[in-house]
């Protein structure tokens, strides 16, 4: 399914769902609820256990197993003497009621809001809300590398939200708000995307206010091949990063109208900021902080990759980019 029919599907589904009568939505959810089981989720849990080489409280090497524990095999390091599981220093640890962590992904494949998976699942919003970070919190590193050929690369900015937060660090918004003044200031975070000819995408949030050239080093020198050809727009902080780098570099005048040719554009990773910020726009804002998550969330939806929990899962558990 196509990316925007897919969007399309989704928020269909999710106007379904809040148009159900409470026996309707009860139906719905045992049906998501025996489509897979906790033993499925253990499962796959434990692949990741049966490829541990080593401790993860002092990385020694001399393990053996030690026991069950609340269905996960338990390992004891024979250096430190101390005990783990598959999930032990993980985002994942010490999360209970794991026969419900499949039907709880299904509904993150569908972008559901944070009450709705709530409703659906059979949970509290609050624990809807950690469980949607928690599991992008290492599925976010889930990114290809090298990106290769082609490689358009472009920044878009949000406004900076503290949202959720308890001690606010600036005079409160009303509703998002605006900010202070016009133009790109220290009030917006930037969004970095790069993006190649196979639409392999890498994306970061490099911090408040415009990109800098050394921002650009440290985001992209790690992720783009050797041979890549950059393209941007005339920002002066690309031409400085391909100058100190030596990497090949196109810049598009925009504001000249220059929008390159058939081959040399930066449309594509336009065409993502734009489906990113649309599909943003159904959480009503979410905090800065969180900005990862949400990036690290889309990139699984926007690859195509991912289509059931199953797959879901084992991105949070075995990222590429850890």
């Amino acid at each position: 399914m196509e990316a925007q029919a897919f969007e399309r599907a989704a928020a269909q589904t999710l106007q379904w769902l809040t148009e159900m009568t409470g026996e309707q939505a009860d139906v719905i959810r045992a049906r998501i609820m025996h489509c897979t089981s906790a033993e499925d989720c253990i499962a796959i849990i434990e692949e990741r256990g049966s490829k541990m080489r080593c401790c993860p409280h002092c990385q020694g090497t001399k393990l053996y197993r030690h026991g069950v524990f609340y269905g996960l095999q338990r390992y004891r390091c024979r250096e430190c003497t101390r005990s783990f599981n598959a999930l032990t220093k993980t985002p994942l640890a010490f999360i209970r009621l794991r026969e419900k962590w499949l039907p709880f992904l299904q509904c993150m494949l569908g972008s559901m809001t944070v009450r709705a998976a709530a409703d659906t699942v059979g949970i509290h919003r609050n624990t809807s809300f950690r469980w949607r970070h928690r599991f992008m919190a290492m599925a976010k590193n889930d990114r290809p590398r090298p990106l290769q050929g082609i490689v358009e690369a472009d920044e878009t900015y949000l406004l900076e939200s503290q949202k959720g937060s308890r001690h606010l660090t600036r005079p409160a918004r009303h509703r998002g708000g605006r900010a202070s003044r016009r133009g790109i200031s220290h009030e917006h975070d930037c969004i970095l995307v790069a993006r190649d000819r196979m639409r392999q995408t890498c994306d970061f949030v490099t911090g408040r206010g415009q990109v800098t050239a050394i921002q650009l080093k440290a985001c992209l020198m790690p992720v783009l091949s050797p041979h890549a050809l950059l393209v941007t727009d005339g920002a002066a902080a690309y031409k400085a990063f391909a100058k100190a780098t030596g990497i090949p570099h196109v810049a598009l005048n925009i504001r000249a109208g220059d929008r390159g040719n058939r081959f040399l554009h930066v449309q594509s990773v336009n065409s993502y900021h734009s489906r990113f910020k649309g599909w943003l726009q159904r959480f009503n804002g979410v905090a800065s902080r969180y900005l990862p998550h949400y990036l690290g969330w889309r990139h699984v939806l926007e690859q195509r990759r991912i289509a059931t929990p199953q797959l879901l899962l084992r991105a949070a558990l075995f990222p590429r980019g850890s």
